[in-house]
């Protein structure tokens, strides 16, 4: 593996490292809100 190749997988790498978790947070905080809002059915009560 070359240098450049070295140099273009640490770069993905730390894209990759800092834009994820920011993504998977984005969608559970969607996905709980999308619960929260769901109206409670008489049955559950």
């Amino acid at each position: 593996m070359s240098l450049i190749d070295g140099l273009l997988l640490t770069l993905v790498n730390t894209v990759a490292c800092l834009m994820l978790p920011k993504l998977l947070s984005v969608v559970v905080s969607k996905a709980k809100t999308e619960v929260a809002t769901q109206p409670v059915s008489s049955s559950e009560i």
